[in-house]
């Protein structure tokens, strides 16, 4: 994902000039819809990345999968809080294209509202949600969200740290889920203390699935990813590879991982190279985006605080 800042008002008239002589608006930016551009439309009714373009329209996809399509229309999208109008992608069909021919879905930027009352731009955090008004900091829930490492932790930060703090959610790490069935029951999780899991390789079959088959409350949520590391939650191309590397079992993956792209064999520095490359909703794999959400929304339930 990238994104391009302009001027406070690109929108703004030009010099007026003598009296009587007609006022000559500002062309508005274009931009190339290029992958994992993320803008939302001109009333700000839906945020996300450019995952396809093809004939006039292109596809955006949100924070929770949801693919919507609109034409490329003049002044149709805000990036950074500013009107600009998406262009095709230079060679072509551009990002993979969406093929089918299919029709601009209803709801979308064409028509609509007059400019005048068009609401002004909202910003969004990393996640792609609105982001809230500046307020004190708030006390934290007795809920919690335990993530299994370091690594979980930072990238959860990164992306939700906004809206956690606005729902006043503490994200911890575990270090492993081993010891999980031990760290709940100290957790004591109740209507009013709910607990969320996010697991690693949460897979049919392997260790992590059975530790948290053995978690039986109504108050404790143990989700996870398909991914053996939370590396490969990352995009590749975000991350600026092909693909994450097969690392043949038994071998530690992250160092095998390393090797296979030729990276430096220092792992804390790699990841911070991943991490780096990492700057909104967009660069991370749908499987991940989901369970994250899922959590946020499991903590949060209102009548539950």
């Amino acid at each position: 994902m990238w994104s391009r800042r302009y001027g406070p008002d690109v929108l703004a008239d030009g010099q007026s000039g003598p009296p009587g002589r007609r006022r000559v608006q500002r062309e508005v930016p274009k931009v190339e819809a290029e992958r994992g551009l993320v803008v939302e439309d001109s009333e700000g009714r839906f945020c996300g990345a450019v995952v396809g373009y093809e004939k006039g329209a292109v596809t955006l996809e949100d924070r929770h999968g949801k693919r919507r399509m609109f034409p490329l229309a003049p002044a149709a999208f805000l990036l950074d809080g500013q009107p600009v109008t998406l262009v095709p992608p230079s060679g072509g069909r551009g990002p993979g294209g969406m093929g089918g021919g299919q029709p601009p879905m209803s709801g979308g930027v064409w028509g609509g509202r007059p400019p005048e009352e068009k609401p002004s731009p909202r910003a969004r955090t990393a996640s792609g949600s609105v982001a809230p008004p500046p307020s004190r900091a708030k006390v934290a829930r007795a809920s919690r969200i335990y993530v299994e490492g370091k690594h979980d932790a930072e990238l959860v930060e990164k992306i939700w740290g906004d809206d956690l703090r606005d729902v006043g959610v503490v994200v911890e790490y575990l270090e492993g889920i081993d010891d999980l069935p031990a760290i709940v029951t100290r957790f004591s999780p109740a209507p009013g203390r709910r607990l969320g899991v996010l697991v690693d390789h949460l897979v049919k079959g392997s260790k992590e699935s059975r530790i948290a088959a053995g978690i039986r409350s109504a108050d404790v949520l143990v989700v996870g990813h398909p991914f053996i590391d939370i590396w490969a939650a990352v995009r590749p191309s975000a991350a600026g590879i092909a693909r994450w590397p097969d690392v043949p079992p038994g071998q530690p993956w992250k160092e095998g991982v390393l090797r296979a792209l030729g990276w430096p064999p220092e792992v804390p520095g790699a990841w911070q190279r991943i991490l780096r490359s990492v700057t909104s909703y967009a660069d991370l794999e749908p499987e991940l985006l989901g369970r994250v959400e899922e959590l946020i929304d499991f903590v949060t339930v209102p009548g539950n605080d």
